[in-house]
């Protein structure tokens, strides 16, 4: 690889923009793709399928061997709210290579007691968000059942352009969510951005079978073509 190929792939990786290095393995050209051009490349269906599954990979094109190199942002998961679900929650998406962080300005909530090993923020959304730079590449759940809390980090997400974002409640209490959040400024077209209620369903009940509900749904939305997802 050219050390001018590698400085541009710093660049955009230090920046959580993907890239992907095409390679024709018959005489060693390399090309390298940002993200902001995969919608005009003629590759954009392989380079777009290879994204969304986090993965490199050897395809063949009009006769041609071509490797292409993924290089994606870590999928980071924010949860507002350090509460039962969010306490297996937390693990199973760590366990997904997530990097995740719990806030909730309640300290009692949030310890390190009830969340080892997960990084915490006790304050409250207006503070504790603006520093973690929350991008594309964020999936982020509201679970306090806290208007006061979930509304502003809610804002905040739609402002961010999370690939996923989620928030707990029934359909009755999404309907008075969505006024509350109109009338704080969000649109329509912010409101359908939220998955709610939150997760697949799968008929769960337990904190844990929630979570497990939870995460299935983020994978859904990472991993499937648009038209496709759940």
């Amino acid at each position: 690889m050219k050390l001018e190929t590698l400085s541009h792939i710093n660049i955009e990786r230090a920046a959580r923009r993907p890239v992907i290095v095409v390679t024709d393995v018959a005489n060693g050209e390399q090309r390298l793709v940002k993200a902001a051009d995969f919608a005009a490349d003629p590759l954009h269906a392989e380079l777009d399928r290879q994204l969304r599954m986090g993965k490199s990979a050897m395809i063949e094109v009009d006769g041609k061997k071509l490797f292409l190199n993924v290089y994606a942002p870590t999928a980071r998961l924010v949860i507002i709210g350090a509460v039962h679900i969010s306490q297996a929650l937390a693990p199973l998406a760590r366990s997904l290579d997530y990097d995740v962080t719990v806030v909730d300005p309640r300290t009692a909530f949030a310890s390190p007691e009830r969340f080892p090993d997960v990084s915490l923020i006790p304050e409250w959304p207006d503070v504790a968000l603006p520093p973690l730079n929350i991008d594309h590449y964020t999936a982020f759940v509201a679970v306090t059942h806290d208007p006061k809390i979930d509304d502003p980090a809610l804002l905040h997400a739609f402002a961010r352009n999370c690939f996923y974002i989620g928030a707990l409640g029934s359909r009755k209490t999404h309907a008075k969510r969505g006024d509350r959040l109109k009338a704080q400024g969000a649109t329509d077209a912010d409101i359908a951005k939220i998955h709610a209620p939150i997760g697949l369903n799968i008929g769960a009940v337990s904190p844990s079978e929630i979570a497990v509900s939870i995460m299935a749904q983020i994978t859904a939305e990472l991993r499937l073509p648009k038209a496709s997802a759940a």
